[in-house]
């Protein structure tokens, strides 16, 4: 199935950009989904860095107004890009994408590394992925389990598949169990490549995942478009991606380069409850925005 050939969604309920300060005139994009700290307030986790350069850090922001400001005493993770959060048990997981690193294969890899912790300030490193693998999410099920979702690329892999697996808790999410993790076959054509970003347990046990379905064009342009699916649990079959927006859902704006133009990376979804959810993410690779929709997991259920 070709990428234009993909069910879309539709029926959008607004759009904008977030407004980021204290960045000194740095982009932020590649944001996760906004989390709630103890105190109710709304933090966002961003990739910091400047429109020349690749080089990034996670920075977190608090809403302030129309204006997210950045926490001046929360930790920052210098050298990740593409933060993810999740919740495991009364733990706050946070991921992101080292980059540079040397591997086997190439002096300018990556490597996605995991930090834990009841507060921002007690986030502390525990597990790093497999050399050159983007894209591994984490979600707790409700019998303490957690749900793996990873993305090989070369062999096995191509240029990104989803691989899958539960594991019982942490302790089993070793690098190997994520090399070997079996994948998702079928849900896109060789010449493209998908990715998780965020998974969400549904109501009905379900397992949804917002992500991305790519591909290049003939000039070497990317096209990134955010997508959902669904798996069963109980046998690891998985529904095909249904792509539910688009670059020209969002506003207008710069592009970190001409070929980056057309390119939306998921970051999160907050589902409201009452049909509709905002769908939070990278626009360009240089800023953040949102769209306001119908709940795209609602299909699943």
């Amino acid at each position: 199935m070709q990428l234009h050939d993909l069910p879309r969604g539709g029926g959008f309920h607004g759009s904008g950009k977030f407004q980021f300060a204290g960045t000194h005139g740095q982009d932020v994009y590649n944001i996760a989904a906004p989390f709630q700290l103890g105190d109710g307030q709304r933090i966002i986790a961003g990739r910091v860095e400047s429109r020349e350069t690749e080089l990034s850090a996670i920075h977190f922001f608090a809403e302030s107004g129309n204006i997210w400001q950045k926490l001046a005493d929360a930790p920052v993770f210098h050298g990740l890009q593409d933060p993810c959060i999740t919740r495991i048990g009364e733990l706050m997981v946070l991921g992101g994408v080292r980059f540079p690193v040397a591997t086997a294969s190439r002096t300018d890899g990556w490597r996605m590394e995991f930090y834990r912790g009841r507060t921002l300030d007690e986030l502390e490193w525990f597990l790093t992925g497999p050399d050159d693998m983007k894209d591994i999410r984490l979600a707790a099920l409700d019998d303490g389990r957690i749900a793996v979702l990873t993305r090989p690329q070369g062999d096995p892999g191509g240029l990104g598949q989803i691989g899958f697996f539960i594991a019982a808790g942490l302790a089993e999410i070793t690098v190997e169990a994520i090399a070997n993790a079996p994948l998702l076959h079928g849900q896109c054509l060789a010449e493209e490549w998908v990715g998780a970003n965020e998974a969400h347990l549904l109501e009905n046990g379900l397992l949804g995942v917002l992500g991305h379905i790519a591909c290049f064009d003939a000039s070497g342009g990317r096209h990134y478009f955010p997508m959902v699916f669904a798996i069963d649990l109980s046998t690891g079959a998985a529904t095909q991606p249904e792509i539910i927006a688009c670059r020209a859902d969002f506003p207008d704006g710069p592009s970190k380069r001409p070929d980056l133009m057309d390119v939306i990376f998921s970051g999160g979804l907050e589902r409201h409850g009452d049909g509709t959810a905002s769908l939070y993410a990278g626009i360009s690779d240089t800023e953040a925005g949102w769209i306001h929709m119908p709940d795209p997991f609602q299909r699943f259920l």
